[in-house]
């Protein structure tokens, strides 16, 4: 997929587009590792790519640049009061863009914010630590790290001046927000100067170090663990225990500690970050991971796009129902589409049983069960239609309006931010949340 603003995109490159030849190379039968190592040159040198598109082939020519992806892909107002921003990682240039972006918003009038950390999986320390800062006063410690040998002993402070110490602050997180992410959420966490939605972060609470070795390789020791302003560190495996195939143990129960809050509040170590309101979306039904295993989403998109000058915003894109029924004629129009559901394997290993049992004359029934299930199955696309179609359109908003695209098609059907705004929006919830006077919430996705 094509970054905007990046080379490929400015040459006219849409997702889709099958590479022919690179500088006149064949790319048949190559590696994506092999044409990765093609694309790449010195910064100011072009390429010239032969690409197919439908049944068109291309030529194009891009002149390579150095490729610095923001950290910060997107930011904007979810209503009229509330800003959104979105930091991927935590590179040399995150703090600075994330404050850039809040200086933008509020002066287009913001009074509230979401912070979305989810996906990210961390970086930087010196970032995490400036960006806490945006939102805390100077002086504050935000997080210590502890090893064996003192030299590692080591505690850091915001160094700056805030930029708004009072603007009420949600923070998004989720299973795949690690490190640096778990500085930012949990030192916001326990100094209660925002409130945390999504699901546990990672648990990624080590400092570790490269020594460098002979033959270009490299020896990654971990030399202390990071201690959030509670005393907690976040850390959720335990290396030096590990099960009986060498994988590393989770911290047990008995061992999990419970500290305290600036305000008060229960928070425990040893289990990464758990939100203030946990939101668990609904599991994705087996016809949608099929669909995208298969390629049928993307390749659907490349076709609509190639058919379709132009959409909507990405916050008013709908398919039509004439157009959703294009779509099921694409998927069952080609290559069978095969995916097992638990009835099937249940019938599996009810024929086995039979077999052993050594009953005969239900050959006809089990296949006819079976006939009946594989009729319905045909229907999953129709009977999870909102699911897919979601995914679906979410996928077509990216050829038209890239990265920035997908982000702000999906805000609009996004739990986590439904739940925010439902905070963000009230303000005695949200300062009962944070004085511990409003109960645990757990909340269901019901698309």
């Amino acid at each position: 997929e094509p970054y905007e603003g990046y080379p490929a995109q400015k040459a006219g490159l849409l997702a889709g587009d099958v590479i022919l030849e690179v500088n006149g190379v064949s790319a048949e039968g190559k590696s994506t590792e092999e044409i990765s190592r093609m694309l790449k040159g010195e910064p100011g040198t072009e390429l010239t790519l032969k690409i197919k598109r439908g049944e068109e082939i291309k030529e194009f020519t891009l002149t390579r640049e150095k490729i610095k992806i923001d950290d910060v892909p997107y930011f904007g107002k979810i209503d009229e009061e509330t800003g959104y921003v979105k930091l991927t990682s935590f590179t040399e240039t995150a703090a600075d863009q994330v404050k850039d972006a809040f200086r933008k918003m509020k002066e287009e009038g913001i009074k509230k914010i979401v912070f979305d950390l989810r996906d990210n999986g961390g970086g930087l320390l010196n970032q995490a630590i400036e960006i806490v800062n945006i939102f805390v006063e100077k002086g504050q410690e935000v997080v210590r790290t502890k090893g064996k040998q003192s030299q590692w002993d080591k505690i850091y402070y915001t160094k700056n001046t805030p930029l708004d110490t009072g603007i009420p602050l949600v923070v998004l997180i989720n299973e795949n927000s690690a490190s640096a992410s778990e500085i930012v959420s949990g030192t916001m966490q326990d100094l209660d100067r925002g409130v945390l939605v999504g699901r546990k972060s990672y648990g990624k609470g080590l400092v570790q170090q490269t020594i460098p070795l002979s033959y270009n390789a490299q020896l990654k020791i971990t030399v202390a663990k990071y201690y959030t302003p509670s005393g907690r560190c976040i850390q959720k495996l335990d290396y030096s225990h590990k099960d009986e195939s060498g994988r590393a143990t989770e911290i047990p129960d008995s061992l999990i500690q419970v500290f305290y809050t600036k305000n008060g509040r229960e928070v425990r170590d040893g289990e990464g970050i758990t939100p203030d309101i946990e939101v668990t979306p609904e599991e994705s039904h087996e016809i949608l991971l099929v669909l995208m295993s298969n390629y049928k989403i993307f390749d659907f998109a490349t076709k609509y796009r190639l058919e379709h000058d132009s959409i909507p915003a990405p916050e008013e894109f709908h398919l039509t129902n004439e157009e959703y029924e294009q779509f099921v004629d694409f998927v069952y129009s080609g290559d069978s589409l095969e995916y097992e559901i638990e009835s099937e394997r249940v019938i599996k290993d009810l024929e086995k049983v039979l077999e052993l049992e050594e009953f005969e004359g239900l050959e006809k029934d089990i296949e006819a069960i079976k006939t009946k299930i594989d009729s319905l199955k045909r229907q999953d696309i129709y009977r999870y239609r909102k699911e897919v179609q979601e995914v679906l359109e979410n996928e077509i908003v990216s050829r038209y309006y890239y990265q920035k695209g997908r982000i702000r098609h999906a805000l609009t059907n996004d739990p986590d931010i439904k739940q925010s705004l439902e905070i963000l929006n009230d303000s005695v919830m949200y300062h009962n949340i944070l004085t511990g006077k409003y109960p645990a919430k757990h909340t269901e996705d019901k698309k």
